[in-house]
């Protein structure tokens, strides 16, 4: 009791993937040595590039720096909701607003909200200082042409809301989806981008797969958020970059098409969404 699962092994490769969203510091790679070693083991598999993102303004620092190790890595920056009171830090805005205006930085995020953690843990942004910086990051992405990237957890009507009453950027991800059919269609009827990690294998996960099978192919996203949400069938077990595949190809069986083409259209939306120097990496 209470030992921790090993590693997942290594899936099959699966040839031209991208991991969408993860956080190479939260899988201990904080050195150029390491973060080479954990994209090269991705690449064995074939996922050729990755997003490191950011949740505070540590973490902003680090994913550009991370972002130069390797060009196989690339950075998002922003505050988490539950972190959203580090804004009214003084030189916040300013400092994040430098870093997100990086060549390396691909995207806005993860910003949105978060009612989940509320009255759950300590030091957790209100939800006043969450929709406040939801907003300046929304406005962020606009004034500096990137894609938004929005963690949402239990607040699937606000931050609709506040999309609308904030005006969405023109690119919008909502990374690691959670939604039910009806959310996920009310963000493909929006335009809206949907990133799966592997809380859509799960066997739980019934609404969650149903919103999975009615995403347009070019507004569909697969990612990690390792070292968090491990695929099935190794749930629990550290995640990391290369277990891309194991979601990839049960998003592939689940819409009923070939691992391939699941790769391919899920690369194409990632080369459009974050860019010129995404794509041509």
């Amino acid at each position: 009791m209470g030992k921790k699962k090993p590693p997942p092994p290594l899936p099959a490769p699966l040839p031209g993937l991208v991991d969408a969203h993860t956080h190479l510091d939260g899988c201990r790679a904080t050195t150029p040595e390491a973060v080479r070693e954990l994209v090269d083991r991705a690449a064995s598999v074939g996922v050729q590039r990755v997003v490191t993102v950011a949740c505070d303004l540590d973490q902003a620092r680090y994913v550009v720096e991370a972002s130069r190790w390797d060009d196989r890595v690339f950075a998002a920056v922003a505050l988490h909701p539950t972190d959203a009171h580090q804004l009214e830090v003084d030189g916040a805005r300013e400092e994040l607003e430098r870093l997100a205006s990086d060549p390396r930085c691909v995207a806005i995020g993860e910003t949105g909200l978060d009612w989940y953690w509320l009255g759950k843990r300590d030091g957790v942004a209100t939800p006043e200082q969450q929709h406040a910086s939801f907003g300046w990051h929304i406005d962020l992405a606009k004034r500096l042409g990137k894609p938004l990237m929005i963690h949402n957890r239990e607040a699937d009507a606000d931050i609709i809301a506040d999309l609308d009453r904030f005006g969405a950027p023109e690119t919008v991800i909502f990374h690691c989806f959670s939604g039910d059919a009806a959310m996920a269609r009310e963000c493909v009827d929006r335009g809206y981008v949907l990133s799966f990690s592997g809380t859509v294998t799960f066997s739980n996960a019934v609404q969650l797969q149903e919103a999975a099978r009615l995403v347009p192919d070019d507004q569909l996203l697969v990612e990690t958020d390792a070292p968090y949400l491990t695929p099935h069938p190794h749930r629990g077990a550290p995640n990391e970059s290369y277990c891309v595949p194991y979601t990839a190809n049960y998003l592939a069986d689940l819409r009923g098409i070939a691992p391939e083409r699941l790769a391919e259209m899920t690369t194409a939306t990632a080369d459009r969404v974050f860019g010129e120097a995404f794509a041509k990496s």
